[in-house]
């Protein structure tokens, strides 16, 4: 009997949430883990394939609240993603400390999101975010991790301040400061001993490219039954001493970086559409990008590389990007049906130019709270003046559990 009530407790205590509470402080463990079959047929190369999760979804990590009185409370959050497909165990995500009111908002110390990812518009509006099938990486409808303050799946903006307000009146504000050197807080940013520089392509900043900032608001409103919402925002990655020099292959850079950003929201009963446009001058990130977008590594000029990301811009170079989407739920099931367009300019006028429009379908069913399946296929139709990037046919189907 004592043995059966031992295993009873334990049993309890695995299944209840995973969260403690001393004194006024909470904490919480949480987590994704996320498993894809996702194949990439490229016109003229082999099909890739791989099961895992190299998009960025899996995680787990530990977040703390203390209230201090009056309102006040103090935060703390670390969080590490990994892939279910490898043997890693995990590679930093946020990293943070705050002080949290509810009539003023919340600021944030550390390693944090840009709000352009999980504030106004990018991943929030993306059914698909963090799968192959996203709108981001080889989508290429929304701007990739080299761009927009790590705005990507993968991208996070080191050293940095962080707001976000609270809503008034269906108005809120987030805004982003990155005073430090970021290049020196993360090895995946060291500059080659060639002293090649060709900027982060996970992260903001770099050397002396300190003082980055980002702004975004959006306003909500609901109306006889309609949820509507609107977004805009500006993002601006200061160029370092390197990169106005120049070296190593890649060309001068004269002016920072400025990304502007703007869409909408609208649903109605089981009915949801979004969409955003977004214009970027003086890229920062070339034209390259994770194993993740394509399973591949990225093209570097040969004909047969495998990997391509359409999202991002050509080293300092101008493009835009536009998206839009549409879902319709039906009980526990998610269909949905988005696409969009990238245009991507170089430093020498149209030498890189590329274009790139893709369309994507596919369903989300949700089993309970927690878990779900999802599947799809995704087309991208690539017009490259150089003859590198090839038009592509993705499909996944994956499981998804949070906890």
């Amino acid at each position: 009997m004592k043995k059966k009530l031992i295993s009873l407790a334990v049993a309890g205590a695995l299944a209840a949430p995973m969260a403690a509470s001393a004194q006024g402080t909470n904490v919480t463990m949480f987590g994704s883990v996320q498993a894809e079959y996702a194949t990439v047929n490229k016109e003229g190369q082999s099909s890739q394939a791989l099961i895992g999760d190299d998009t960025g979804r899996s995680r787990w990590g530990m977040h703390v609240t203390e209230n201090l009185g009056g309102g006040l409370k103090a935060k703390a959050h670390v969080e590490y993603g990994f892939s279910t497909g490898s043997g890693a165990l995990g590679i930093a995500r946020e990293r943070w400390v705050a002080l949290a009111n509810d009539s003023w908002g919340e600021v944030k110390f550390g390693r944090v999101q840009s709000p352009f990812k999980d504030f106004a518009g990018g991943m929030t509006i993306d059914p698909f975010a963090y799968t192959t099938l996203q709108a981001s990486g080889s989508g290429g409808t929304m701007s990739a991790g080299a761009n927009g303050l790590g705005s990507g799946a993968n991208g996070f903006v080191n050293s940095a301040a962080r707001y976000d307000s609270p809503k008034v009146e269906g108005f809120s504000f987030s805004g982003l400061l990155m005073p430090g050197d970021s290049n020196r807080l993360d090895p995946a940013n060291v500059i080659a001993s060639s002293g090649s520089y060709a900027g982060s392509q996970s992260n903001s900043g770099g050397e002396d490219g300190e003082w980055d900032f980002q702004v975004a608001g959006k306003y909500e409103a609901q109306m006889a039954g309609h949820n509507l919402g609107v977004f805009g925002g500006y993002s601006r990655d200061n160029i370092s001493t390197r990169q106005r020099t120049g070296n190593a292959g890649y060309p001068a850079l004269v002016n920072n970086e400025h990304v502007w950003r703007g869409g909408a929201m609208w649903s109605f009963q089981n009915f949801k559409l979004s969409g955003q446009y977004e214009n970027i001058n003086n890229a920062m990130g070339a034209a390259t990008c994770t194993n993740a977008a394509a399973l591949g590594n990225p093209a570097t000029g040969a004909i047969d590389s495998r990997g391509q990301c359409n999202s991002a811009m050509n080293y300092g170079g101008d493009g835009n990007l536009w998206f839009a989407g549409g879902q319709y739920d039906f009980g526990n099931t998610s269909f949905i049906a988005q696409g969009g367009m990238t245009n991507a300019h170089g430093l020498t006028g149209g030498a890189q130019k590329r274009e790139v429009s893709s369309f994507t379908v596919g369903a989300i069913h949700n089993l309970s709270k927690r878990s779900s399946l999802f599947g799809g296929y995704q087309r991208a139709m690539v017009d490259d003046r150089n003859a590198v990037f090839r038009d592509s046919n993705t499909y996944t189907v994956g499981m998804r559990h949070n906890f």
